[in-house]
């Protein structure tokens, strides 16, 4: 094996030096060379950076890799094991620099088990053909998501990793070259301090023994070889010094950069903030898409009383049961109009309005409502009263009976009952 003996020999030397003076520094027994504070603060601020943007794509990374396609039911730590793995994948083909394969998401998935449920159901029985419909809206709501999982990994995620696997890497390597500057730098100041400490005392009462071999030619006082031993250490300084501050001079550009990373970063979080209303944009309408098509379904697979009449008299339905009204933990709903023709012909007064031969319904009061003429039916929440339609009764109107009391009843307040 060839390899300089010398130069190895040197390397240990100057590494035992430099751990002789990091370990008396630690101890203080040693003078240490302090940074400059405009240096001090980019390195500060360095540090914060690297921290904060380490955390925020470990964190981003947690929130847009996707569990593994397992049921509910499956173990958290099956769930934590295969989501590593899932990323030790990803990880290996980007240092392969291959394309990493589309990986199913969960609403996919969960879109496909109800299709396939609807197929052993029946696809023509109403929950079979609701299952078909939800499964295909979860199927497009996976798309979205999976579309800005690859936006954002593009946009926000890779900047951050070539920050941390790049830049970073490239200022700790200059920041620890700076520190083995720096302490060889102190390695010298203190040689040359011992040095001139040891010359004076040459001076003072030389000692030819000490300082010289036996057969060292006594021409020279021990005051000559320790000037020329501080000659020599100033020397040593002065290089240090020089290669100190040019590596001090490199790290400080490489730490001033750290301001166009935050430019960089910034724009990036735009990019992946847009990217999240778009995608959540793109779920609502989705979501607001299904529902519109489940409540036009809904006549169908829930026929009402209502409907049954209106088909033999003519009579107009009022809005589905399945409101926004009857949604737990709604809130009241504003007051609806109470137009002049409500009720037609005008003649028509409530106390003469009879309620039909069929056609009648419970409902139950879902909040508090103040009649607002004589012609309305003030309601408790939770009570249960008789309701019917008429003949030219405005859709988000109802007649309602309690007792012997009548009068007309807005819609939105009521959850009609089977």
């Amino acid at each position: 094996m060839d390899f300089n003996v010398k130069k190895l020999a040197s390397d240990a030397g100057v590494f035992f030096t430099r751990a002789v003076q990091y370990t008396e520094e630690k101890l203080g027994q040693a003078e240490k060379t302090e940074l400059d504070a405009h240096l001090e603060n980019l390195i500060a601020r360095a540090d914060c950076t690297k921290n904060w943007t380490d955390k925020i794509f470990r964190q981003t990374e947690v929130l847009l890799q996707p569990n593994p396609s397992y049921s509910s039911w499956t173990s958290p730590v099956i769930n934590d094991f295969d989501q590593t793995g899932a990323r030790i994948e990803e990880f290996f083909y980007e240092k392969l620099d291959r394309k990493i394969p589309s990986r199913i998401t969960n609403a996919e998935l969960l879109g496909q088990y109800m299709q396939d449920a609807a197929k052993d159901f029946g696809p023509g029985t109403p929950y079979g053909s609701t299952l078909i419909t939800v499964g295909d809206y979860q199927k497009r709501l996976g798309g979205a998501e999976r579309e800005f999982l690859q936006t954002s990994a593009i946009n926000f995620l890779t900047p951050l990793r070539n920050f941390l696997e790049g830049d970073w890497k490239t200022i700790s390597k200059e920041r620890r070259l700076l520190e083995n500057r720096r302490l060889d730098l102190d390695v010298c100041k203190a040689r040359l301090k011992k040095a001139k400490l040891a010359e004076a005392k040459a001076a003072a009462a030389p000692d030819f023994q000490e300082t010289r071999p036996r057969n060292y030619v006594l021409s020279a006082s021990a005051s000559a070889l320790w000037s020329e031993e501080v000659d020599k250490a100033e020397h040593e300084l002065r290089v240090a010094q020089t290669e100190f501050d040019r590596q001090a001079e490199v790290t400080r550009l490489l730490l001033e950069g750290i301001s166009s990373t935050h430019v960089n970063h910034l724009r990036c979080l735009h990019e992946f903030v847009e990217a999240q209303a778009a995608y959540y944009t793109q779920c609502h309408k989705h979501m607001q898409d299904l529902q519109k098509e489940l409540s036009s379904a809904n006549g169908d697979t829930f026929p009402n009383a209502f409907a049954v009449n209106a088909s033999t008299s003519g009579v107009s339905t009022g809005p589905s049961p399945l409101s926004s009204a009857t949604l737990p933990g709604a809130s009241s709903p504003s007051r609806p109009p109470n137009p002049s023709n409500a009720l037609e012909p005008s003649t028509l007064k409530i106390e003469e309005v009879k309620p039909p031969a069929t056609g009648t319904r419970k409902a139950k009061v879902l909040y508090d409502y103040d009649a607002a003429d004589t012609s309305e039916l003030s309601l408790l929440a939770d009570e249960l009263i008789t309701v019917y339609t008429v003949p030219g009764m405005d859709p988000d109107w109802l007649i309602g009976e309690r007792g012997n009391q009548k009068g007309k009843v807005p819609v939105t307040y009521l959850e009609l009952l089977s």
